[in-house]
């Protein structure tokens, strides 16, 4: 079997990035994988092993991705031939993906990583709306659907034609690595002035609502002084969020630092006392599941992998989304209740045990394909 991947992640053309790790393994479970890219800079092709090919669009213009990606869907499918057409998402990859299948007559897959029938998802901009409009179009016109959570294909049920397959199949997650992993840097070393570390780990975009977090530690500190807040990652939003803080006055108390390797951000999850996730939505939550592979309680609010994988009082808490008055409740119980932390803990790191290995997942995978073709 051939795949044509339509993806939008500049990322693929570092050998490094977790993205194309992926695609590499992805690769071997097919005959060939061929990945487009859309993008404006002057990237290379690039071969790996004769099994994955990846392509750049570098495209003049971003009104140019569709047109250049049938372009190139067009060379390969008369050198090679192509079986299936796999989608990044139901909006615009998604659109450019059923043109390609429709034309060359292909099936179609596409992968939905993101809450999109979601509300807060709706709400959050003129474009998002337009993506909501187009993607209950297209979610029926394709043959298959991956989903990342149960919270999604839920949602999607009620306009999704009959006998569509939705498969749920998260993001492969390598449990037992985050576990062997030795700490290399301690939170409680690096900040001594905190006697309590609360983790985020995430892009600074307006979906993740940080301003919540930080508004909630506005009311925390005022009872747990030594309470501290470390926030990881880059975004456009970073500078809004470092004004906020100054508005607050939480520069003693909340730090803002830039994206870390995957090693490093694993040792911050086994040392911080507490993981947190403030998204007014999210597919299914990478990094809730990370944290507690490494050991770190959470709580985050009712998105995602919430009521799945996590459930309310026993991996771990759940608030109602952007309700800073359950927010600062469920902070202030862990901060108090050291067992009702370890407590949960435990339960995370039972949850975890039952995860799919490489092997296993990457067998799911392939049925997965196999299913489209």
């Amino acid at each position: 079997m051939n795949v044509l991947v339509i993806n939008l992640v500049k990322a693929t053309f570092n050998a490094r990035s977790t993205n194309r790790y992926r695609l590499e393994e992805y690769s071997r479970l097919v005959d060939k994988m061929f990945v487009v890219v859309w993008t404006k800079e002057k990237e290379e092709p690039i071969v790996w092993q004769n099994k994955l090919f990846i392509y750049p669009t570098n495209s003049k213009f971003r009104l140019l991705y569709f047109l250049d990606s049938l372009r190139l869907a067009g060379k390969i499918r008369k050198k090679h031939g192509l079986d299936l057409v796999l989608t990044q998402d139901p909006f615009e990859t998604g659109l450019a993906g059923w043109i390609i299948a429709g034309w060359f007559r292909l099936k179609l897959l596409m992968q939905i990583h993101t809450d999109f029938l979601s509300s807060y998802f709706w709400k959050e901009s003129l474009l998002n709306k337009f993506r909501v409009f187009l993607a209950k179009i297209l979610v029926r016109k394709a043959h298959s659907l991956q989903v990342v959570s149960e919270r999604i294909k839920k949602s999607l049920l009620p306009i999704t034609r009959y006998p569509l397959l939705v498969t749920t199949l998260p993001i492969f997650i390598d449990i037992k690595k985050i576990q062997v992993m030795p700490i290399k840097e301690n939170l409680h070393q690096k900040y001594p002035q905190f006697d309590f570390i609360i983790l985020m780990a995430s892009r600074l975009s307006r979906e993740k609502n940080i301003g919540l977090a930080i508004r909630t530690m506005a009311e925390v500190v005022k009872k747990y002084p030594k309470a501290g807040l470390v926030i990881v990652g880059t975004g456009p939003e970073r500078e809004n969020y470092s004004l906020l803080i100054t508005h607050y006055s939480l520069l003693n108390n909340v730090i803002l630092e830039n994206a870390i390797p995957f090693e490093q951000l694993i040792s911050y999850y086994k040392t911080a006392d507490l993981f947190l996730l403030t998204s007014n939505y999210e597919g299914y939550g990478m990094a809730v599941t990370e944290a507690m592979a490494a050991g770190c309680p959470v709580i985050m609010t009712d998105v995602g992998l919430a009521g799945e994988i996590l459930e309310n009082n026993k991996e771990g808490m759940v608030v109602p989304v952007g309700n800073k008055e359950k927010l600062v409740e469920a902070i202030s119980n862990l901060i108090e209740n050291k067992e009702l932390r370890e407590q949960l803990t435990d339960n995370a790191l039972e949850k975890v045990k039952n995860f799919p290995t490489k092997e296993e997942y990457l067998a799911n995978y392939k049925k997965l394909l196999e299913g489209c073709h």
